[in-house]
């Protein structure tokens, strides 16, 4: 996976890489679906959410810019497969899923592990998670239709946010850097993510 689908295709920071060998990736799939854990695609997880795609995965990580000593803030924990990687990268992990029942297996999951510099959080992701705030680094792993304004507010001077951002058919895989107050953006990839809902992002067919 790691040779075919992530260096391959040009993820290159030898952090991620080995990263990227140390998590097990069948780890975080439902056990019907083992099988297909390495495979080049995104895997469901139930609650109507996925695992991403590898190679998503490796681009989103590595445009992060971990060094060692950050404190990072992931939008949307899912089956905590991200937040492993990040455990890995970075000194402390905030993770916020808004779903409950997602975010105490990906707790558990990660517990058993061995992450536990990683911290997992119920609730609106769009709001980001302000006791832990400010972020040297945030990632959204949902799309979102715009970015949402308080990520940006608990983003670190000099911080990077990666989010996608757009419709709900196709998005931009954005890379927002935050300098002097200001935020400059720049598109990486087309992409295509499960909606982030919540207050800064859509609606809930259910609200």
């Amino acid at each position: 996976m790691v040779q075919e689908q992530i260096r391959d295709r040009g993820i290159r920071c030898p952090r991620v890489l080995d990263a990227m060998l140390r998590v097990p990736r069948h780890e975080f799939v439902p056990e019907d679906l083992i099988d297909g854990a390495y495979a080049d695609q995104p895997l469901p997880i139930g609650e109507g959410q996925t695992i991403s795609q590898p190679f998503m995965v490796g681009a989103m990580t590595e445009a992060l810019e971990l060094e060692g000593e950050e404190r990072v803030l992931e939008v949307g924990t899912g089956s905590g497969y991200q937040a492993a990687l990040l455990a890995l990268l970075a000194r402390e992990v905030h993770s916020v899923e808004s779903i409950a029942g997602l975010a105490t297996a990906a707790q558990e999951r990660l517990a058993r592990l061995g992450c536990s510099n990683v911290h997992v959080h119920t609730g609106d992701g769009t709001l980001g998670w302000a006791e832990a705030a400010p972020y040297d680094a945030i990632v959204v792993t949902a799309a979102a239709p715009r970015i949402p304004p308080p990520l940006v507010e608990q983003l670190a001077e000099g911080g990077r946010l990666v989010i996608p951002v757009g419709p709900a058919t196709e998005q931009e895989l954005l890379l927002v850097r935050k300098n002097c107050g200001q935020t400059t953006s720049e598109a990486l990839h087309y992409c295509r993510f499960v909606p982030l809902l919540g207050r800064h992002g859509w609606q809930s067919p259910h609200s």
